[in-house]
């Protein structure tokens, strides 16, 4: 193994952060217009207890995000600290711990959210009007759990071997595919709340199929 991000050490500071802070922005205004329509194609179709019943939801979502996010952040960083120092060997052994943690908790994350599904919602403030929605959109979407944390912290551990582009194209791509997919699903296909969840559990297991590729 050889470390092919010298460049992180030659390279201007300045060259650096637009290498790899647009991308990163690109990514997240991407991500945040995808949530922002997905919730327009809920409204018009499903109605204000659709969009409420995502907002219940949504401490699911932020959860397994910052799980992400803690496993991405502490293997790339283990992972560049070991490439500087030239333990190539060392370097592996993070990736790979930190790609089997991902999928591990991944799907203790979904086994948890099936098992307690109705009670968590109840929790986060979901009302007998809005439980049967949140209830369907959740049941589905968790299934996309696995796929959601291991493409986040992939994100962050592709950015760290030097590739921010190929991380934004993960995310970008398995966004996009959502809202088209949630036309489909809920317009012609008429399948109401099921069909944004079905749409958002597809982007999420495109962006992985994107991201377990560039480990191979």
């Amino acid at each position: 193994m050889e470390n092919k991000n010298e460049f992180l050490a030659t390279e201007p500071v300045v060259s650096l952060i637009a290498k790899f802070a647009i991308p990163s922005i690109l990514s997240l205004l991407v991500m945040s217009a995808y949530n922002i329509t997905d919730q327009i194609f809920i409204g018009n179709v499903v109605g204000v207890l659709g969009n409420a019943a995502t907002n219940v939801s949504f401490p699911i979502v932020t959860l397994s995000g910052a799980i992400s996010v803690l496993i991405g952040i502490g293997t790339s960083s283990n992972f560049n600290i070991s490439m500087g120092a030239k333990k190539y060997e060392d370097a592996k052994e993070y990736i790979g711990t930190g790609l089997s943690l991902l999928l591990g908790v991944g799907i203790l994350m979904l086994i948890f959210v099936l098992l307690f599904k109705d009670t968590l919602l109840k929790l986060f403030g979901a009302t007998e009007n809005v439980l049967p929605y949140a209830s369907i959109y959740l049941g589905i979407t968790a299934f996309g759990l696995p796929f959601t944390i291991f493409t986040g912290a992939a994100s962050a551990i592709i950015r760290a071997d030097g590739s921010p582009t190929y991380s934004m194209i993960c995310n970008v791509i398995g966004a996009i595919l959502n809202v088209f997919l949630d036309y489909l699903f809920m317009f012609p296909l008429k399948l109401g709340i099921a069909g944004a969840a079905i749409a958002t559990v597809s982007g999420q297991i495109i962006s992985f199929i994107l991201s377990i590729a560039y480990f191979f």
